[in-house]
């Protein structure tokens, strides 16, 4: 049994009650909130392994939960998965650059929605042999998830952290949307766009202004390589 606790937000009940209901079968326990104020209040107050966010709530909308909850150091480690019944693209990316790490558009599938608490909850928590990825003015430590890029500390975001594992690994090969998105969300032949939000906001954080540049290349229809290069 999992233990896990799961903070669900939505204002539709009958959502909430399947959604728990799902969840508690595979040994998690569930909390329910059904507008914003009360789902940032459960969050630090309970401080919950993992938040299902619907973005359609009253009182404050969850892209505002969702920034209050990454730019607070006690619940930015949080993951989340924002559920959205919209069809505008803009609103997932907007999400996912605010910090959230995964998404779902309504009407969703259940055992879809639960497995992916499952690998966001088993990402966030992945323990592995202590080792470091050191490469020029890079160091990695992936036991104790920290980033050190010549000298400073890196504040990345748990996803973030493996994506650039991921990409430190093969330094200077590519590696596919594909394959990213496989290894990181457990989907395989879905929207790469989720890839290129993060990978985007991971750029922002590995520009220091400093030379040689950290860079993260996108290579057209094939996929990213991070490498050193010097600015013109």
């Amino acid at each position: 049994m999992s233990g896990d606790r799961i903070l669900i937000v939505d204002d539709e009940k009958g959502i909430q009650d399947i959604v728990s209901q799902a969840l508690k079968r595979r040994g998690y326990e569930t909390i329910c909130a059904s507008d914003g104020d009360s789902a940032l209040d459960l969050a630090f107050a309970a401080h919950p392994d993992l938040i299902i966010l619907d973005l359609m709530l009253p009182r404050m909308d969850g892209w505002e939960v969702c920034r209050r909850l990454k730019s607070n150091k006690e619940t930015a480690l949080i993951p989340i998965i924002m559920l959205t019944a919209r069809r505008d693209e803009m609103d997932v990316v907007e999400g996912l650059e605010l910090g959230a790490d995964d998404y779902m558009k309504k009407p969703f599938s259940l055992a879809e929605l639960v497995a992916r608490v499952g690998v966001l909850l088993r990402r966030t928590r992945m323990t592995e042999e202590t080792r470091q990825i050191t490469n020029g003015d890079l160091v990695m430590d992936i036991e104790n998830q920290w980033v050190m890029l010549r000298g400073n500390s890196l504040d990345l975001s748990p996803t973030e952290f493996r994506l650039l594992e991921l990409l430190a690994h093969r330094f200077g090969r590519t590696v596919s949307r594909d394959e990213l998105l496989g290894r990181i969300w457990n989907l395989y032949g879905g929207d790469t766009r989720t890839v290129d939000v993060h990978i985007s906001r991971l750029r922002k954080k590995l520009d220091d202004n400093k030379h040689p540049a950290l860079l993260i290349q996108t290579l057209r229809g094939r996929g990213y390589r991070i490498t050193w290069e010097d600015k013109p």
